[in-house]
């Protein structure tokens, strides 16, 4: 149960957002432009990823289950390969890049001094981009907040992990711009 009433029952972050429309515009739009917008050379899979890791790091059930539900339908793989990354990015099936920008991820989550030189050069060797690491960052950092936001007022999360993987193509399709909470 909620730490606040919030006149509904959605689970994750739909609840505050519906609660309170007002900020929910604004963060869905930075949602939006984060994990979506097609100026970026981040695929959307990449960048539900980042988010993902970032959200099971910080312990977070509802966020990391829902984009990790949306990182698996933009790769078109199954769960195992978005478990295999939260459990150890190392040994996982990303290219090295993609590690290198999920170390930095991992950093940030830390905090943002964490961040270090050697990372950001790394990621560089790996073809990393300027916009790729800026992006990495602030998903990151997004991600922190929208984490704990949804657990700050302890909102609830379905157990099933099905329900997530079966929703993304849904939230694929709509996007976060415009969400409608009761959705």
């Amino acid at each position: 149960m909620a730490h606040i009433d919030l006149k509904n029952d959605y689970p994750g972050i739909r609840g505050p957002m519906a609660f309170s429309p007002q900020t929910a515009k604004p963060l869905n739009d930075l949602a939006e432009i984060l994990l979506r917008d097609d100026n970026n050379a981040l695929t959307r899979g990449e960048r539900e990823l980042i988010a993902t890791y970032v959200s099971s790091l910080n312990d977070c059930f509802f966020c990391q289950n829902v984009h990790g539900g949306l990182a698996q339908h933009y790769f078109q793989c199954d769960i195992g390969f978005v478990e295999a990354v939260k459990i150890d990015v190392a040994t996982s099936a990303v290219s090295d890049k993609m590690k290198a920008l999920l170390y930095i991820a991992a950093s940030v989550q830390q905090g943002g001094k964490k961040v270090t030189a050697k990372q950001i050069e790394a990621a560089k060797g790996q073809g990393a981009t300027d916009k790729e690491i800026h992006d990495t960052v602030l998903i990151a950092a997004a991600f922190c907040m929208f984490n704990r936001y949804v657990d700050g007022l302890a909102t609830s999360a379905p157990e099933e992990k099905t329900y997530y993987i079966e929703r993304a193509k849904q939230r694929a399709e709509e996007g976060y711009a415009g969400y409608d909470a009761s959705k």
